[in-house]
């Protein structure tokens, strides 16, 4: 798996769907700020989320803030957000160990869902990484 698909699903894996109005923060705590959108309809947290997350796996400088900052306007331009927490939510609890975790791990859902955005983070990758 590729270096920018691997960090992007860790992201996904670290940010919890936005609830109820309110912002949530990568640790899942929510914030009594309002969720933005910044017009891709994620919200902002989510957008964060996932630019840091890359920029780490790709040694934190400028030329990794832009190519992950493209690499998430990609992401969100192929992916609506309600698909995006899906997948962040199957990948999430795929992670959770025994009977709880195998009702989340390859089902038909969960293998369209996390496909879907992993076939957007390939595109992402070829248009911002190489």
């Amino acid at each position: 798996m590729s270096r920018i698909i691997t960090l992007a699903l860790a992201a996904i894996m670290a940010a919890a769907p936005a609830g109820a109005g309110f912002a949530q923060t990568a640790t899942g705590t929510s914030s009594m700020a309002p969720a933005a959108t910044g017009g891709t309809g994620y919200p902002t947290t989510a957008t964060a989320d996932y630019v840091f997350g890359c920029m780490q796996a790709n040694g934190n400088t400028p030329q990794s803030l832009e190519r992950c900052a493209c690499s998430f306007d990609v992401v969100a331009s192929i992916v609506p957000y309600d698909l995006y927490v899906e997948a962040s939510t199957f990948l999430s609890m795929g992670q959770v160990s025994g009977e709880k975790g195998a009702l989340f791990k390859g089902s038909v859902e969960s293998n369209r869902v996390i496909g879907e955005l992993r076939r957007a983070q390939a595109e992402a990758e070829i248009r911002c990484f190489e």
